[in-house]
Formats: C-alpha cells, structure tokens, sequence
C-alpha cells in the first residue's frame, strides 16, 4: 500500500487544469477538508485525455491520481464500472481511516462522467448484431434493481442509469428515488450485478417542467399530477435520448406495466400486479416513446420483486418503498409550498353552496376538491371540499353527493385510438375505471361523458383513457 501511494502521490502526468471541452466533476470539499476533481476529454466513446487535481490528506491525492490512471484510454462504459473497490485495489488497499479517499475519487470520476452523459456526446457505438444492449433505469429501489437483473438475466448487455432531480437540504435524500444519496445507492447496485452505471443531471429540467407547474396549480387553486408530467415530459424521453448515444436498443424500467400490440402498434397495458399497476402514472407518454420501452416487471408481483432480490442478495431487497413525491420526501406539502412558492397560511372563509361561512381555513392551497379530513367545522353530515377560489381565498364544503357529476371537460386531450375506443376513464391513481364515451372538441379539448355520476374529479388530475385494460388516451381535467 505504502509503495502505492508514494507512486501515485509522485505521479504528476496526469495531473493538470482541466482540458478544453473536458467534462469535470469534484467531490469532498467541508467538513473533511479533502477535494477531489477529475476531467474527462472524451472522443468516440472513449476518455482520450484525463486530467486530475485534488487537495487535503496524501490518501485523497492519491486517489484521485489512481481513479485518472484507471480511466485514462478505456471506453466510457468500462470506466463507468470503477467503483471505491477498483480504486482502492489500485492503490494497494486502504485503511478504514483512509477509505473515503477511494469514495472521493470514486464520486468526483462518475460525476464526470455525468457531465458527459449531459453533453450530447456519444458514450458508445451500438454492439452489432451480437449481444443486445439495453439502459435500465435504476433508482436505487428494489422494483429497478430486479428490473436489471432480469434484463441482464435475459442475456441483454445492460447499462444503469440514474436520474439525479432534485438536491434540497430540507427534504430526506434517503426517502427519494431522485437524489444524491438514491445515486450512490444505485450505483452501488449496479456495481454489485457488474453493470456499468451513469447518472444524468436533469435538475433544471426537471424544475421547470415539474416543480413550477406544481408550485403553480396550487397558487391558482389546481391539484397537478407531477409523476405524470415527470414520466410524460421529463424523465421517459431524456432517458431514452441516453439510450441512442449509449448504443442500447431499449430502456427497461421497474414500473408495474406491460405493453400490448394491438395492430395499430404499442399501448399501455395492465400488468400482472394489478394491485401495483403503474400505467395511469405513465400514460402520458407517446407512443413513440413506447415502441422503446420495456418492463420486466410486468408479468410477476411485487411479493416476487422482494423474493427474487433476496435471494440474489441485493442490498436493496428490504428497501421500504417510498411514499411521497420525490421532492417533498419528508418535507411534505405544506412546508414545500411556504418555502418555495410563498403560499403561507392565511385565513379564508369556508362556506356551504349557498355562501353562508362555516368556519375559517388557514389557506386555500391546503385543499384539493373531494377532500373531506382537515376540514375543521362541526356538521350534522360528512363534509367534502366542492370548490376552492385563489382570488378570494375561498373554500366551498358540501356533502359528498354535491360532488357527483356525469360529465368532465379535459384539456390537452390526446387520443392514440379512435375515439369510440374510449370505453372507460380512470381518473385516480389506483382507482377503478368508469364507464364513459369521449366526445373530443375544439383546441385539444374534449369531453368524458358517464354512465353514471361520477366523484368529483380536482382541475389538474389525469383522466386516463381505458379500452378494457388498454390506454388509448390521456387528458387533463379543466
């Protein structure tokens, strides 16, 4: 070890400012006092040049001067498998004391590489007509880890990606598939099953087209869907773009999902798992897109996810599923809203149908229609939120048949079928369809006839559009 060190603290070839049009990444900095960056020149899916520099204890430098040697001429997918272990080997072994020299290097060369996934560059030629070659999107999750396990299983050569969305001190990173922490997670699951493993930076992306919807639905009084915008408009197709300049033919995912070809080409189907069906969650997506994806998951439950995950020993197999929006994971609505939207509480009126006030609210973005706890007022029947109003801060509240309806207008109708292959609508995650016909008008816009009255449905929710277990639309009500 000793003499490893010493060779890499006197090695100065790499070491160097960073090339033009390199890709960097560094990691450490407080409270260690250890910083490590690295810098990748890249050309035709290999690193052509690497350069390093690095500050604080002689383990870090070293490191960091092992984790360029390592990379320095290899093809980008090979380089994308070097872990802390790869980089320790290479520097003889490290004591418990020094071991985050190696997480270091390890951290500031994939972050690198991140940058290039990030760039448009090509990361890899496509395999031939051997051994496929297919991205699976980890999140560091039980559901995504037997997704790539199943594809590697399938004789695919798989590569991992990770989306890395959101980065806030306030929330929990361990409770959110899209943070830091859920990166190192999935990284080292990728690892661990020998999958070279990239991270792409989608944050602002993913703000602008997420977040500040959601931020101002509920300003204006709008219950948004943000997994269905982020699967929709977001996440799906910026992984599948990865897909093309990695040279994988397909992006698999963990999702609880299937797809059927009904002659007219992919749809969304149930997946065997009906009690996890994922489908209203990703029904935005084009059928574009679709022609690319596959799921694993589909035909097997989530009892056999766990199952099979721990019988592979993967380090994730006990993970608790995560229950709240990748960007409040502990912070929850209301605190994220006060932070950064300025939705604080203040008080409004809650009235019945007929304005007469029953009482006082502390704001009227904590309310969504169809609500019925929190409501705070004394009633001789169950209470249920009918409207709310952003200007006038206003709450309706009635009971639960005011709510009923049998017709619903959607905006931004999208019909991959004919419409008189609507047959029902699910306007809920995990709800059960309702019978209806769509009658589609003018300027993307359409109407959901029922059967039967129907809950009231919150302005901003998807309306699924359902052939039997089949997708064959989406739309947002208005």
């Amino acid at each position: 070890m000793r003499e490893a060190l010493e060779h890499y603290l006197a090695d100065a070839s790499r070491r160097g400012p960073v090339p033009e049009a390199g890709h960097t990444g560094s990691a450490g900095g407080a409270p260690c006092g250890d910083l490590v960056r690295i810098s990748l020149l890249v050309s035709d899916g290999r690193v052509a040049r690497v350069t390093h520099a690095a500050e604080g204890c002689a383990a870090a430098r070293a490191a960091g001067a092992a984790a360029a040697e390592v990379a320095d001429g290899n093809r980008l997918l090979d380089v994308a498998r070097i872990g802390p272990e790869e980089i320790a080997d290479e520097l003889g072994g490290l004591a418990g004391t020094h071991r985050h020299a190696a997480d270091l290097a390890a951290d500031a060369l994939h972050r690198a590489l991140s940058a290039v996934a990030r760039s448009g560059e090509l990361l890899a030629d496509p395999p031939g007509r051997g051994r496929p070659r297919v991205l699976v999107a980890l999140s560091g999750g039980v559901d995504s880890a037997v997704a790539a396990l199943f594809a590697r299983q399938r004789g695919a050569e798989v590569v991992a990606v990770t989306l890395k969305l959101w980065a806030d001190r306030r929330t929990d990173g361990e409770r959110s598939c899209c943070s830091p922490e859920a990166v190192v997670s999935a990284r080292r699951v990728a690892h661990s099953l020998g999958i070279p493993h990239l991270t792409l930076d989608l944050e602002p992306e993913f703000r602008a087209g997420v977040v500040t919807p959601f931020i101002e639905g509920y300003a204006a009084g709008r219950t948004p869907n943000p997994c269905v915008l982020c699967n929709g408009e977001v996440r799906i197709d910026a992984m599948i773009a990865l897909a093309d300049r990695v040279g994988a033919e397909a992006l698999a995912t963990g999702h609880y999902a299937d797809l059927r070809d009904d002659g007219e080409g992919p749809l969304l189907a149930q997946p065997a798992d009906a009690a996890k069906d994922q489908t209203y969650m990703l029904a935005a997506l084009a059928p574009s897109s679709l022609r690319r994806l596959r799921f694993p998951l589909a035909a097997i439950t989530k009892a056999e996810v766990r199952e099979t995950a721990g019988r592979h020993r993967l380090e994730v197999a006990g993970r608790a599923e995560s229950q709240d929006l990748c960007f409040l994971a502990g912070q929850g609505k209301r605190a994220f809203l006060r932070e950064h939207a300025g939705l604080d509480d203040r008080l409004g009126e809650l009235v019945d149908p007929g304005g007469e006030v029953l009482g006082e609210h502390r704001g009227h973005h904590n309310f969504t229609i169809g609500q019925r706890r929190g409501l705070g007022v004394a009633s001789h029947e169950p209470l249920y939120v009918l409207q709310t109003d952003a200007a006038s801060n206003r709450v309706t509240v009635g009971p639960r048949e005011a709510l009923a309806t049998d017709r619903l207008r959607i905006r931004g109708a999208r019909l991959h079928r004919r419409p008189e292959r609507v047959k029902a609508a699910r306007l809920r995650y995990h709800a059960r369809s309702h019978a209806c016909q769509v009658e589609p008008g003018a300027d993307g816009e359409a109407t959901i006839a029922f059967g039967e009255p129907v809950g009231r449905v919150a302005p901003g929710q998807l309306a699924c559009l359902m052939d039997g277990d089949l997708v064959v639309g989406h739309g947002t009500v208005a």
